[in-house]
């Protein structure tokens, strides 16, 4: 789910999804001229290279399709000016294929860049955009609508997310523990829907926000939800827990005024790109447990994500449903079989450890969570008119 904003894009090296990319209004979405799979630059990536069949490209809408050949889930970006990230596809496991469609609306130098294992800076090379400015067409508003759809959510979910976490720092600062836990899962679950937004801005806003300890390198400062985990569940609060409270909440903050900014634009075919990633990022990487290793809340999140991946679609639904009304049933089938994947697994309002997930279970949470996103893949084509 991507956004238009003229500044450098920074992520954090595990986390999946941009949804947010830059491009000047990326509504020149109808003004494809990648039209199929078969006009599509070819991207093959292995554990020490990225091969691209094309340096460049005319201004509109260029697809790429990534095979990654090699033994290592890799990543693969379109990199503007000062690093902004035009667009992207992450957890790309061994052996798979997945398309990428970017709208690259202004002439100039931009920068492909695999990233195996998905961390550093990648393998990168240099990509050429000729032509003139691509114009913004939306000639039924449907396009605008659909941004300003996603926006609204974005919004709601950032306003949630501040007063959350509010209250998740008043009860660690207060030393009520078991108050901090209970409301951790709940709070990081407006960030998960929107995680994206935040890999869209500069500062490694994003890793600073969340995180978790097996990415931190040498050197770094570790802040943001998955060290205040590890304070709450294994360490006990520690001299400086407060202090790094006080800093996911001007974090957070920081998120709310970039989204707030007026040169912030949501791209509906970045949104379409990010609903799908959302999904990958369960089934790649945190089906494993990986993710909340110290609290086991990973259901919440699992939830958090297959939510915010929905909100995305629903955002789009009009342009769907007018132009692939089949896939749309379809994707609506495969969200409902996740949602009842899930049920099985709630206590209450919330869910269950996810230690006491079974092997078993787990894939049959992840043959799911694949389903809906073979569908959810499809969209991002139907959006950029393909």
């Amino acid at each position: 789910m991507t956004v238009t904003r003229k500044v450098p894009l920074v992520r954090r090296t595990t986390s999946a999804l941009a949804l947010l990319a830059i491009a000047p209004l990326a509504l020149a979405a109808c003004t494809s001229k990648s039209t199929a799979d078969a006009d599509a630059i070819t991207v093959t990536a292995t554990d020490t290279t990225c091969d691209i069949s094309g340096s460049s490209a005319e201004t509109g809408n260029t697809t790429f399709s990534i095979t990654n050949n090699g033994s290592k889930v890799t990543e693969f970006y379109v990199f503007g000016a000062g690093d902004r990230v035009m667009g992207e596809v992450e957890n790309v496991g061994p052996g798979l294929t997945r398309q990428l469609i970017v709208n690259l609306a202004e002439a100039g130098t931009y920068h492909t860049a695999c990233k195996p294992g998905m961390v550093g800076n990648g393998i990168r090379a240099e990509f050429l955009v000729t032509g003139d400015s691509v114009a913004a067409t939306d000639e039924d508003g449907r396009l605008t609508e659909a941004a300003a759809g996603y926006k609204r959510y974005v919004d709601s979910q950032l306003t949630a997310l501040q007063e959350t976490v509010a209250a998740f720092v008043a009860s660690i600062k207060a030393g009520d523990v078991a108050a901090a836990k209970a409301q951790y899962p709940l709070t990081r679950t407006y960030y998960e829907r929107i995680e994206p937004i935040a890999e869209s801005f500069p500062d490694d806003l994003d890793p600073r926000i969340d995180l978790r300890e097996v990415d931190v390198e040498p050197g770094w400062n570790w802040t943001g939800f998955h060290r205040l985990e590890k304070d709450l569940w294994v360490q006990g609060l520690q001299p400086d827990t407060n202090a790094i409270a006080d800093r996911l909440v001007a974090d957070i903050q920081e998120l709310a005024d970039g989204v707030a900014a007026p040169d912030f634009v949501v791209d509906p075919i970045q949104v379409a790109g990010g609903a799908q990633t959302l999904l990958d990022e369960i089934a790649r990487t945190k089906i494993t447990g990986e993710e909340d290793i110290f609290s086991h809340t990973d259901l919440y999140d699992f939830q958090a994500n297959a939510d915010g991946s929905q909100a995305a679609i629903a955002s789009l639904r009009p342009i769907l449903d007018d132009r692939n009304p089949e896939l749309a049933a379809r994707i609506d089938q495969r969200f409902a079989d996740l949602d009842a994947e899930l049920a099985q697994f709630r206590q209450g309002d919330g869910f269950v450890s996810y230690e006491t997930v079974t092997e078993p279970q787990r894939q049959a949470l992840s043959q799911k969570i694949d389903a809906l996103s073979a569908e959810v893949s499809q969209v991002q084509g139907v959006v950029a008119g393909q």
